[in-house]
């Protein structure tokens, strides 16, 4: 491994521990030149994802874009960068599991965008707005509406379902047989 200080391929394994629930190796190292550590990683390699771009045009796929815009959507809340790494090892994952090697941004922004609607609707918004390229104020309060509107929808389906579990509380199962 190449030290990034003084690109010597020298170096010696100080601790290594298995991280993201084993699908990879976390190794701190330290150059035996100028002794500086550095951290590595070691990722099983999958078949390659392409991602197909707005304008038509392919490319592989990079967790570090993706881990960088989602950086700048989680900023000032209290979503942690090893969460995002996390979200983005399951998106991944989900890429990686399916039977086909190409996804358009579309695809993978829905995706980023159904994991931080559960983690904070600040971030989604942020997200949302570069990933679907709001021009104004109008999308925005388009967006926040409709987040309201599941939000509504939630809570009256939490309700009817508390409501159905009172119902069957109160009311024996086995009644006839009594």
């Amino acid at each position: 491994m190449q030290c990034p200080y003084c690109q010597s391929t020298e170096s010696r394994v100080l601790e290594s521990r298995s991280t993201e629930g084993g699908q990879s190796i976390r190794r701190r190292r330290e150059c035996l030149r100028c002794k500086h550590r550095f951290t590595t990683y070691e990722r099983i390699e999958f078949v390659p994802i392409t991602v197909i771009k707005r304008d038509g045009n392919r490319e592989s796929f990079d967790r570090s874009k993706l881990i960088r815009g989602m950086i700048r959507a989680c900023e000032k809340t209290e979503i942690t960068y090893k969460r995002i790494e996390a979200i983005v090892d399951e998106i991944e994952a989900q890429l990686q599991q399916s039977f086909e090697r190409e996804f358009t941004t579309n695809e993978i922004g829905e995706l980023v965008l159904k994991y931080l609607r559960q983690e904070n609707e600040v971030a989604y918004v942020r997200f949302a707005s570069v990933y679907r390229k709001f021009k104004g104020i109008k999308d925005f309060v388009e967006t926040l509406n409709h987040l309201q509107k599941e939000d509504l929808n939630n809570s009256e389906d939490d309700n009817i379902w508390q409501n159905l579990e009172q119902q069957n509380a109160s009311t024996p199962l086995l009644d006839c047989i009594s």
